[in-house]
């Protein structure tokens, strides 16, 4: 079962036995009621059709019984005797009494004999005026009533239907005939068998369907899955998994395979550019230092002291770069803290005693600049921008800060060279510097903007260049207002 395929034509199977049990419970009740109610109606019209010939006045023996075998009657009067019934009746029940022989009495119609006295003392004629002329048949609704009665030695299930008469002499009687139930319980009991039958081999059909479907469905994904393992044993992460025709999940989980692999890719050969990067700055310091400390060893008096420093200077700014990379690649956030702009580029700008040009600040009074995020980061990529500033301008360096939508802004501009259109995404990009910085580089590794993007990214912000008003490069910053 721990298949999909066998979970899937189970879990189908199961819902198609639980719809077709119900389905069929209901179609059984329904025939049932539907029968019943039919033998309602015949039990109910055979009822009648006696009720109406005892309220005429017909006597007991000359009420017409048809089809005594299919409706078998019983009539009795108000104190429970039986006062007619059915030829061929040997035994009922389900009636409110089980005789089967009427017990002499005077017929419904049967009027005194002539020559009797009535209760007056007439002349022994009967008072026939007094007498109405028919009955009366209940128009209630009949009792109905589920019994056996025996016909002529043969036992068999009906059903009863109860209606009361009035005779002419105003005589009660109530008039209890059946109608057979034999064909209800042939067509349920026929219905049910074919269902009986019928549901296993459906059932067996439905799992056989879902499981070949089910099957051909996920044949895809057992593509998707074998070219992963591949991938996964040879490490080429240039292989593509199988994309299907169809249009379904199958192929958007395919789809997006294929792009996770893709980033995935990208990511990893950027890491090992990023390393073989790395080991090539890393080599240049190391070498020169390692030069000069031989030299020194061997003849201490031609110790360059002052480039032993620069280089370890140089050594230890890289190794803190790719330390920051490294935390920011591993997801790191910033912390919750809140941070003026304003406040952080002043100071900024003040600590840099080093610079060759003056750095102007422009800073309303007044304004509230404030974000949220880590000032040490947000201060390093505000310290990246200006030293590049510093790098390629020729004669004024400027940083403003403004109020831009629902954020803050913070431009660094110069009036160097500027960056070509077609190179203001690459130079974000770690470890790259134009040719023009390569030649005027005065120690960096080609990081500082990539970290200066990569910060401003993790604090919700972008960072963009752009052609500045004195003809420079334009860096612009901009970070979210807190919420």
């Amino acid at each position: 079962m721990r298949s999909v395929r066998a979970r899937a034509a189970l879990g189908a199977t199961l819902v198609v036995a639980v719809a077709l049990i119900g389905a069929g419970l209901a179609v059984l009740m329904v025939l049932r009621a539907n029968l019943i109610d039919q033998a309602d109606l015949q039990a109910e019209v055979a009822a009648r059709d006696v009720a109406g010939q005892l309220a005429t006045g017909t006597a007991y023996d000359d009420v017409e019984l048809d089809d005594e075998e299919d409706h078998p009657v019983q009539v009795v009067d108000e104190e429970g005797r039986v006062v007619l019934v059915s030829k061929d009746l040997r035994a009922v029940t389900g009636t409110g009494t089980t005789g089967v022989t009427p017990v002499p009495t005077a017929s419904a119609g049967a009027t005194p004999s002539p020559g009797d006295d009535d209760d007056d003392g007439d002349d022994g004629q009967d008072d026939d005026s007094s007498r109405p002329d028919s009955g009366e048949v209940s128009s209630d609704d009949p009792e109905f009533s589920d019994g056996t009665a025996t016909v002529d030695r043969t036992t068999a299930d009906y059903r009863f239907a109860a209606v009361e008469a009035t005779t002419r002499d105003g005589v009660t009687l109530t008039v209890y005939a059946g109608a057979p139930l034999a064909a209800e319980q042939e067509a349920v009991n026929t219905v049910r068998g074919a269902m009986l039958t019928g549901l296993p081999v459906l059932l067996v059909v439905v799992a056989g369907v879902t499981w070949l479907v089910t099957r051909r469905a996920l044949r895809p994904v057992e593509g998707i899955r074998r070219e992963m393992a591949a991938i996964t044993a040879s490490e080429d992460l240039a292989r593509r998994v199988p994309e299907p025709d169809s249009r379904d999940e199958i192929a958007a989980l395919a789809r997006t395979t294929n792009e996770t692999l893709t980033v995935l890719e990208a990511s990893v050969e950027r890491q090992r550019r990023f390393v073989a990067d790395a080991s090539h700055e890393l080599r240049s310091p190391i070498a020169s230092l390692r030069t000069q400390l031989e030299v020194a060893e061997a003849h201490p008096e031609l110790l360059d002291l002052p480039g032993a420093v620069a280089d370890t200077v140089r050594l230890q700014v890289l190794a803190a770069d790719l330390l920051l990379l490294a935390r920011l690649d591993a997801g790191e956030k910033p912390g919750g803290g809140t941070v003026e702009l304003g406040a952080l580029v002043r100071e900024e700008v003040s600590q840099r005693t080093g610079d060759r040009i003056a750095v102007a600040v422009e800073v309303p009074e007044g304004g509230a600049f404030e974000v949220n995020g880590s000032r040490g980061q947000l201060s390093r990529v505000v310290g990246n921008l200006l030293d590049n500033a510093q790098r390629h301008a020729e004669d004024s360096v400027a940083v403003s800060v403004a109020a831009d939508g629902r954020g803050v802004r913070v431009e660094v501009r110069d009036d160097g060279a500027g960056v070509p259109e077609d190179e203001r995404e690459r130079i974000f990009e770690r470890f790259v510097r134009l040719d023009d910085a390569r030649s005027r580089d005065d120690g960096g590794a080609g990081l500082g903007l990539a970290i200066a993007r990569d910060v401003a990214a993790r604090h919700g912000g972008t960072l963009t260049v752009h052609r500045a008003d004195e003809g420079g490069a334009a860096f612009r910053l901009w970070l979210p207002r807190p919420a």
